[in-house]
């Protein structure tokens, strides 16, 4: 897939696509995104909104993108997770996408792919359930999240 980004896919960048999330989610739909926990219901309610409209994420790539960039910095803003560049990590070659979250250690989750797959797929990767399992205090490490997500 070829993304067109207004701003690259990098750890310094993703706050900035996570923004235009919140913009548009505001403009387009009335829906405040404020970085919350609560605010991840929200935005799984929009994705769904989207897709019963029809819409995949391959008729809207860059828009997917920005709205993982909005789950990730959820994780960042509020359980201390990091962005972290999937190039030279444990994670390169895995996800697909040039950036995933670290939650400390060996803890990695990619909220850009599940974006991706929540309007691809469907409720069975609703946004809360995949945020509550990766900010649970037993959280799996590296090997079960790579079967996982």
């Amino acid at each position: 897939m070829q993304l067109r980004l207004k701003y690259p896919p990098t750890p310094e960048a993703a706050p900035r696509h996570a923004a235009l999330c919140v913009s548009a989610a505001l403009f387009l739909n009335d829906i405040d995104l404020d970085y919350s926990v609560d605010s991840v219901m929200r935005l799984d309610g929009l994705i769904e909104y989207l897709r019963q409209g029809g819409l995949t994420s391959d008729r809207m790539a860059e828009v997917v993108f920005a709205f993982g960039c909005y789950m990730g910095e959820v994780f960042v803003r509020r359980a201390g997770g990091a962005w972290c560049a999937t190039e030279g990590s444990p994670m390169e070659g895995v996800t697909g996408f040039p950036l995933v979250i670290q939650l400390g250690g060996h803890k990695y989750c990619n909220p850009i792919g599940k974006v991706f797959k929540r309007l691809d797929q469907g409720a069975l990767h609703a946004l809360p359930a995949f945020y509550r399992l990766y900010t649970r205090r037993d959280a799996p490490a590296l090997v079960p999240l790579l079967a996982m997500h």
